[in-house]
């Protein structure tokens, strides 16, 4: 099993995520991982809209062949979306089906001015035309399909990604 340094690409992101943000950006975090990133870089960045998060358990188009997540999390978009500069935070992008389903729920609350993505880590292995405007690694060779990313938050908050098999 393989960590890699979360923290610094946490700081990372707020680096690159700085110069293009306003106190009026509205930042998005998908459950759990991206939320957990989510309030990280809400907090460093300093923005002023409230946090929000989103499930996509219900959005997912591969929902009947898996079904629901065993534990489906509350979705709270408590800002303005109509003509919002939205962001939308994951912790690791892959296929793009994820950031697909956060698309169509966000576009059930209104129509934002602006999507964008912030990632922690680009593995490869796209299966839709979807990418990150803000991503702190992007790896140099897609991951196996049967490896996995996984961002854990300790109870300080504290993040860690680690590479484990599927």
């Amino acid at each position: 099993m393989q960590t890699l340094d979360a923290e610094a690409l946490c700081q990372a992101l707020v680096e690159q995520m700085r110069p293009h943000v306003t106190p009026t950006t509205a930042l998005l975090g998908i459950h759990t991982g991206g939320l957990w990133l989510a309030r990280r870089l809400h907090q460093a960045l300093g923005l002023t809209q409230p946090l929000g998060a989103i499930d996509v358990s219900f959005y997912r188009d591969d929902f009947g062949s898996k079904g629901l997540h065993p534990q489906p999390q509350r979705t709270d978009v408590p800002f303005v979306v109509e003509g919002a500069d939205v962001i939308i935070v994951d912790d690791v992008l892959y296929t793009g089906r994820t950031t697909r389903a956060a698309i169509n729920e966000l576009f059930d609350y209104g129509r934002p001015a602006r999507v964008d993505l912030a990632v922690l880590v680009d593995r490869g292995g796209r299966e839709l035309p979807i990418a990150a405007r803000y991503c702190a690694l992007t790896l140099p060779e897609p991951l196996p399909a049967s490896q996995n990313l996984q961002l854990e938050c300790d109870p300080s908050g504290a993040l860690t990604l680690r590479l484990i098999d599927a």
